[in-house]
């Protein structure tokens, strides 16, 4: 059984990571369009065409699941995938239902790219699932050039944190929403900078649990040996002094993206 997973760059690791810890006898073929990174910024057709070519190199690689490991992605470009490709096409979209379902204040804070919060589909998950709960959006680029440059730590992060939450606690918001895959990368840092009683939320895990009920004999599968392929169309150095730090407990064979 091959996974395909795609992101913008290297956030869809955080995706990837809960995949394997769920399904470790999984192949795992992973595209990082880090030549295109940030999506967040970019209008959505020219993320749709992007994730469509990647897909498709995916597909033809053999891979049998799609997982769109990207917010801004799954926001412009799962709906023409999933109706154009015969295969299972699993997406990200914020967890603004469990939080909406968690806050005692009645305020969720979403942290998120642009791209993300503009889109029609997270109006939509906001109408059917957060209705007589205030939804306050902040987008957090800083985030993501922060995780790519594989900077966790230190007085920038704290810098770019405090900018991005402390007009959510502000506002009572109670519940925030990692609603990037490159966010849990600093969720520790986050963690740090919260005040208690702050709930963080993230879907990684949800949407392991969404692959794995996609794929057949799970048990056959944990007896398999570790293959996790990562591709970028970015600089593979780069991708090779990011993978101790974002995936220390995993091995993978990297590799410029054949496209």
């Amino acid at each position: 059984m091959k996974i395909g997973l795609l992101d913008s760059g290297v956030g869809g690791f955080s995706v990837l990571r809960e995949i394997h810890q769920l399904i470790p006898g999984a192949q795992l073929h992973y595209v990082a369009d880090s030549s295109w990174c940030p999506y967040g910024n970019k209008p959505g057709h020219i993320i749709c065409e992007r994730v469509t070519g990647i897909a498709d190199y995916l597909l033809e690689a053999g891979a049998e699941v799609l997982v769109i490991a990207c917010n801004s992605a799954t926001i412009h470009a799962v709906g023409s995938l999933r109706a154009t490709y015969p295969l299972p096409v699993v997406g990200m979209e914020p967890a603004v239902k469990p939080a909406a379902e968690l806050t005692r204040t009645g305020v969720v804070g979403v942290l998120a790219t642009e791209a993300s919060i503009a889109g029609e589909k997270f109006h939509q998950l906001v109408n059917t699932h957060a209705r007589g709960v205030r939804v306050i959006t902040r987008p957090c680029p800083r985030f993501v050039e922060l995780v790519e440059s594989g900077t966790l730590q230190g007085d920038e992060v704290n810098e770019a944190i405090d900018e991005a939450i402390t007009p959510l606690i502000a506002s009572d918001a109670d519940v925030l929403v990692l609603g990037c895959t490159h966010y849990p990368f600093l969720r520790p840092a986050i963690e740090q900078r919260l005040p208690e009683g702050i709930t963080l939320i993230d879907t990684g895990p949800a949407v392991a649990k969404r692959v794995a009920s996609l794929i057949p004999e799970l048990s056959d599968l944990s007896k398999e040996p570790t293959n996790i392929h990562i591709e970028t169309t970015g600089s593979l150095e780069q991708l090779d002094l990011l993978l101790p730090k974002l995936l220390p407990d995993l091995t993978a064979s990297t590799s410029e993206a054949g496209f």
